[in-house]
């Protein structure tokens, strides 16, 4: 049987994650481990899931060490042949884990990210059907708060997978693992999945939508600030853009998308400046 290593972040989460590890453990499918990595939380999280969860494999950090050294924390510890990376505010539909071993069972083998339905919580609306990256190098949730209908119901090839939800094949992380980790720690949070999902497809590795497997997802249960969130996506798009990208591609981007917001994003949120010097200290790698 398939093995899955479900790898949960939690971050003062009390208020989520009694939700979300039950619909885990309510599958009918149950060949899978869960590692919960706690980022230093204030409230009842970790005391909760010792109590209710003793089976859960928990790891305990100090501090808030970001989304990405917590999933790669959970991704070494994991003993799976794919991992699925869950944020903690998701609710799995009572068939999901055995929806996404029969397409795990029927991929070809250049498939190595699967991307579920990922709902909003009013179960109406889309929240993620993937990641897609337009000319400009914007880089949106496929389908986000679009009324769920016929078109989110097909497999469909995509650029990438979203970190809330996400299955990736263990082979093809170990594969793209940079000396950052698989999500680079240097990210700390926001825009990773894009990152990694583009070192994949730059390997022949690609992402596949799988809409009979489906979520509902909360959406920010970590509460960060909204200058901090602008801050980190001006900062860790550039951050993936020169990792990735060609040096034209970057250019025509700030010209045309980056530099006509840029003057109002500095005087609304004088911390993105912060953003320009990390950006010039960035190290490609």
């Amino acid at each position: 049987m398939i093995h899955i290593s479900i790898v949960i972040l939690t971050y003062n989460s009390a208020n989520y994650i009694k939700s979300c590890l039950d619909s885990v453990y309510l599958q009918r499918y149950q060949n899978f481990e869960v590692i919960v990595v706690d980022n230093g939380s204030k409230d009842d999280t970790v005391s909760l899931i010792k109590k209710n969860y003793p089976q859960v494999i928990l790891i305990e950090n100090k501090d808030n060490l970001g989304a990405c050294k917590g999933r790669n924390q959970g991704i070494e510890v994991g003993r799976g042949e794919w991992i699925f990376t869950l944020d903690c505010d998701i609710i799995l539909r009572n068939d999901f884990m055995g929806e996404i071993i029969k397409i795990i069972k029927s991929v070809p083998k250049m498939i190595g990210m699967l991307q579920p339905k990922i709902m909003k919580i009013d179960k109406i609306r889309v929240f993620s059907a993937g990641i897609y990256v337009s000319f400009l190098r914007r880089f949106h949730d496929v389908g986000k708060d679009e009324i769920d209908s016929a078109k989110f119901s097909k497999q469909m090839d995509i650029f990438g997978v979203c970190s809330a939800a996400a299955v990736y094949k263990r082979d093809m992380l170990e594969a793209v693992r940079g000396e950052n980790g698989y999500f680079d720690e240097r990210f700390f949070f926001l825009f990773e999945d894009v990152d990694l999902s583009w070192r994949a497809q730059k390997k022949g590795i690609k992402a596949l939508f799988c809409p009979d497997a489906a979520c509902y997802h909360y959406g920010n249960s970590s509460c960060t600030p909204e200058k901090t969130r602008q801050y980190l996506c001006l900062r860790n798009r550039y951050f993936t853009l020169l990792k990735n990208d060609f040096i034209g591609s970057i250019i025509l981007s700030f010209v045309f998308y980056d530099l006509p917001r840029l003057l109002y994003i500095f005087m609304a949120n004088p911390r993105s400046l912060r953003a320009i010097k990390d950006i010039f200290d960035f190290k490609r790698s």
